[in-house]
């Protein structure tokens, strides 16, 4: 990524596109997708598709509402969506929105090998100029996400330069991109929403030190910043702490060791796979002590994939934790520590093991040093490893890792746990597996809506007897959920806001086209 020199910057930010009533915005808020702005590639998975429409759209308390969408029904074999669809929407260059374009983008969303992944949907066809069938090959509840996250995209004029020269009927439209610079929006005049009161847009890339020095300058009114600066902002602006389920935990390797992938990637240790290691190691961690470690103190302590969410199971929190506790689990599984080094054995099998972390992320580095710390006491070695993603996507299956994750779609918590998805790709990468959980993630995506499924999604995660949370197999330790901290202008009102998911997608502009200057 090009740093954008300061004087480039000054030149790109006091361009006018047009005589403008209202003062431009100015954001640094994160990375640039480097795959462009596709959404059957996957952008808009996380965060605001900013070009496109989708056909529903999560509210700021996360519930659902029509955007494309005038209508939504479900048949009752649970095997196909009809939509009805708005008769003012339109793409950014003029043309109208209709039932093809919706069918087109979910069939090709379905035939692509991006992050979209629509498996699972037969075929999408018109019925009607505002029309839609959406036919699944099998019953799955989670396809609701998909229907609130995949922009639509002009059937006519798509093609292979889509991704940099995106059209839609979503509030913006690209006036231009300088890969490594800048992205600069302006309103789509089209738009079916209300009026947006920017003349334009501008995201700034680069490192974080230029997003603080463009606040510090007057020059942005909305920086992402990093924990250890966010309760210092300049004069002007104010810092903003938002909630997420945004999480960090351990994900552990449940297999034995032995095997390999069709790669060649090792499975399995012996270590993890034995369940009161995992549990102990929930017990051990100090979540409070994690969160002023990593971040400051800014986010909550994290119990599970979803916490606060309508399928989180707060049932699932264990009682008994601590360091006392988890030695006492260690001791009763035969985990001793004969010889006195402090380090625990059973039947010759050193409790041990790599904790590994992306290199490059320095609050999952704070997490695994203070995870480590953690279990000094108790007689477990982790031992930190920093590594390169892709040195990653080969020790996952047989080494912890600090990962991230966190949607707002329960569709997560099941590529995470569902025995099917074992070691494909970044899904279930431990090769989790239990046969009641799956019966109660089926049993989930059986149901007849999104309400009626929730009892389902939280008995997989514990239902009195197994799951995959904490009293049930301890898959997964998990750490924290990590606020994203942004300093904001004083001028700007950014209405309510969304508990933010991972930090894929720039999600503090959900509500982009309510905000609202407030001076003169």
């Amino acid at each position: 990524m090009r740093p954008l020199s300061s004087l480039a910057l000054a030149v790109s930010l006091s361009l006018p596109l047009a005589a403008e009533a209202a003062p431009p915005l100015v954001l640094a808020v994160g990375g640039e997708p480097e795959t462009g702005f596709d959404p059957i590639m996957g952008w808009g998975r996380y965060g605001n598709p900013l070009f496109q429409a989708t056909l529903l759209r999560r509210e700021a308390d996360l519930s659902l509402a029509g955007d494309l969408a005038t209508g939504w029904t479900l048949s009752d074999d649970r095997l196909t969506w009809t939509i009805t669809l708005r008769d003012d929407a339109r793409f950014s260059d003029g043309t109208r929105l209709s039932a093809e374009d919706v069918a087109f983008t979910f069939n090709a969303a379905r035939d692509g090998d991006g992050l979209t992944d629509l498996k699972v949907l037969k075929e999408a066809r018109a019925t009607g100029p505002l029309t839609v069938e959406l036919e699944l090959r099998h019953p799955q509840i989670t396809f609701t996400g998909d229907l609130a996250t995949l922009g639509i995209v002009p059937k006519a004029s798509y093609g292979p330069d889509y991704a940099r020269h995106p059209v839609g009927a979503g509030p913006f439209r690209l006036v231009e991109w300088r890969e490594g610079e800048q992205l600069i929006v302006a309103p789509n005049p089209y738009w079916h929403g209300p009026e947006i009161p920017f003349p334009r847009v501008t995201f700034v890339f680069g490192a974080e030190a230029a997003g603080l020095a463009l606040a510090r300058t007057g020059a942005a009114q909305i920086v992402a910043v990093p924990p250890a600066e966010a309760d210092a902002p300049p004069e002007g602006m104010q810092v903003l702490h938002v909630p997420s389920v945004d999480n960090r935990g351990v994900m552990f390797p449940m297999r034995p060791a032995g095997g390999t992938t069709a790669e060649g990637a090792p499975i399995g240790n012996d270590v993890t796979a034995d369940r009161a290691i995992r549990v102990a190691v929930d017990q051990a961690v100090d979540r409070t002590a994690l969160l002023a470690l990593a971040v400051n103190g800014h986010g909550a302590p994290a119990h599970g994939p979803a916490d606060g969410l309508p399928w989180d199971n707060p049932a699932d929190r264990l009682s008994e934790t601590g360091p006392d506790a988890a030695r006492a689990t260690l001791e009763s599984a035969g985990w001793t520590d004969a010889d006195g080094d402090g380090l625990r054995e059973k039947g010759g099998l050193k409790a041990q093991f790599q904790l590994v972390y992306p290199a490059s992320d320095s609050v999952r580095q704070a997490l695994a040093l203070g995870v480590a710390e953690a279990l000094k006491p108790v007689g477990i070695r982790a031992i930190p490893d920093g590594r390169s993603w892709d040195e990653i996507g080969r020790l996952m299956h047989s080494e912890p890792v600090v990962f991230g994750w966190g949607s707002h779609d329960p569709s997560e918590v099941f590529n995470l746990y569902e025995s099917s998805l074992a070691g494909r790709g970044w899904y279930n990468p431990g090769f989790y597996a239990n046969p009641a959980v799956d019966a109660h993630f089926a049993a989930a995506e059986a149901s007849e809506s999104y309400e009626a499924s929730l009892p389902e999604w939280r008995a997989a995660q514990w239902d009195g007897t197994t799951g995959f949370g904490a009293k049930g197999d301890a898959a997964w330790t998990w750490l924290i959920n990590i606020d994203h901290s942004y300093w904001v202008s004083d001028c700007l009102d950014l209405g309510p806001i969304q508990t933010e998911p991972h930090g894929h997608g720039w999600p503090i502009t959900q509500g982009l086209p309510g905000w609202r200057w407030t001076c003169e």
